[in-house]
């Protein structure tokens, strides 16, 4: 891929931010997301398009005086005049290095300052903090732009937090993947194969880049899984791996939900972790925004049944049948672990599809054929007797009021008919909350043989909600 692709918002909101540099006034950034989102490409495109002098330093969990060292090299190759006088020692500290670095900043020519992976560095250098809070009240005086990158989502998140030295020094950046419009766009990807596709690569700029315009899913994992090396079958082991470096238990607990598990009786059988410890392990994997938990979105709020799924869809899919396939992958079957996902990706498809179709619902409301609604869950009993796709309420978190409920249906080919309008019709008369101007919604892969829905959503209509402009992400 040589172009560039998406990010138009997390470009402006930089964008925003350097002018304010321009004025002569710091500002200092913490820009948090997960791995292989793309962060370092987004800054370096970013700082490309600038035209401005950029240090660009990745940490690499090396010795304190490694770090530094490589900061000031990267200060040197960066055409950072100053830096050009740096003694063959370096510069001494991290104070000296970032006054050094920042040195001939001017608001017709301010300097980016880059940290990747800054958590790694923060392993080195416990102090960084610290120093860079000391450090600031002479930088926010200059013409620099300062940017934080991080993949620990949780360590990110709490840098700015109170009583932590940056608070109130630094704004936040979030990073989500790239949408699944931005996959179609990317991909040249019609819109039912861009969202099929979305729910095997997820967001992630370098999958995306393997998958080929004619590429069916089949197809692309028959390719992928012939090479143990591809970073189709090895990002998901590095993503645990990082994520969870010495905590089983979490790991444990994430492949049972990966697998297909979604309660939390379910979870610790699957798992078999101890029933003291399965409570700290999924608060750890809703800290890192690895795992989602969810209520059923209708009245009564008292009915507590959640269930768990795993948020990243590459991720869910890695671990439903690439992780349980590596040992076949390593010695030379991959036919055999490509076989159980044809056996088993129509059925996996049909749950996977659900909360993607729910976040896109939620990015086209509000709509007239939906009522007030401004937000969408979806509603199951304790017994899994009702379960209902879609529900649209008023409220972020329960839904006392229903303004609509819906089916989705991602069939190959059967469209959505008049049996599945009478299942919905049905089950809408199941859902605390309802009323007699509660709208009834059909999502549908292979279009319509029926009326009587207040809206029917095809793929076309999904793909569109992501490229609405969304509010910005930075605070």
């Amino acid at each position: 891929m040589t172009t560039f692709i998406g990010r138009a918002r997390e470009l402006s909101a930089l964008d925003t931010l350097l002018k304010e540099a321009r004025s002569g006034q710091g500002v200092l950034v913490s820009m948090r997301g997960r791995r292989q989102v793309g962060k370092s490409r987004l800054v370096s495109e970013f700082a490309e398009r600038a035209g401005v002098p950029a240090v660009f330093f990745t940490a690499s969990r090396q010795p304190a005086a490694v770090e530094l060292a490589l900061f000031d090299e990267a200060a040197r190759t960066a055409g950072i005049a100053s830096a050009a006088s740096l003694p063959s020692d370096g510069a001494g500290s991290w104070e000296a290095a970032l006054m050094l670095a920042t040195t001939d900043a001017k608001p017709s020519r301010p300097v980016i300052v880059v940290i990747d992976e800054f958590p790694y560095l923060a392993e080195s250098e416990p102090a960084i903090e610290a120093i860079l809070q000391k450090v600031w009240h002479s930088l926010e005086r200059r013409p620099v732009l300062v940017v934080l990158i991080g993949s620990d989502v949780s360590m990110m998140e709490s840098l700015t937090s109170y009583q932590r030295p940056l608070y109130g020094r630094a704004r936040e950046l979030v990073v989500d993947p790239l949408s699944v419009a931005d996959i179609a766009q990317m991909r040249g990807l019609e819109p039912a194969a861009a969202l099929d596709a979305y729910m095997v690569i997820g967001g992630f700029p370098r999958l995306a880049s393997r998958w080929r315009a004619n590429d069916t899913v089949m197809t692309f994992v028959r390719r992928e899984l012939a090479d143990e090396s591809s970073p189709f079958v090895v990002t998901g082991e590095r993503t645990l791996a990082a994520e969870f470096p010495a905590d089983l238990n979490a790991r444990a607990v994430l492949i049972a939900i990966g697998v297909g598990e979604r309660s939390h009786g379910t979870i610790l059988d699957r798992s078999g972790v101890g029933r003291g410890t399965i409570d700290r392990a999924l608060g750890v994997l809703a800290d890192k925004r690895i795992v989602r938990r969810t209520n059923p979105y209708a009245e009564p709020a008292s009915a507590k049944s959640p269930r768990y799924t795993v948020v990243d869809p590459y991720l869910r899919f890695w671990l439903r049948f690439v992780q349980p396939g590596i040992e076949l992958i390593s010695r030379g079957r991959a036919d055999l672990a490509t076989a159980r996902i044809a056996e088993g990706w129509g059925p996996f498809r049909g749950k996977a599809v659900e909360q993607l179709v729910r976040d896109s619902m939620e990015r086209l409301l509000p709509r007239p054929e939906l009522g007030d609604a401004r937000f969408v869950g979806s509603y199951w009993t304790k017994d899994n007797r009702v379960e209902v796709d879609l529900v649209g309420g008023r409220q972020p978190d329960r839904a006392d009021v229903v303004e609509f409920v819906g089916s989705i249906k991602w069939r190959e080919r059967a469209s959505f008919g008049p049996a599945d309008l009478g299942a919905l019709a049905h089950a809408r008369s199941l859902v605390p909350g309802v009323g007699p101007l509660t709208r009834l919604v059909g999502v549908s892969r292979s279009g319509f043989a029926t009326g009587g829905l207040d809206l029917a959503v095809d793929p076309e209509m999904l793909v569109s909600a992501w490229e609405r402009d969304p509010a910005s992400n930075l605070s």
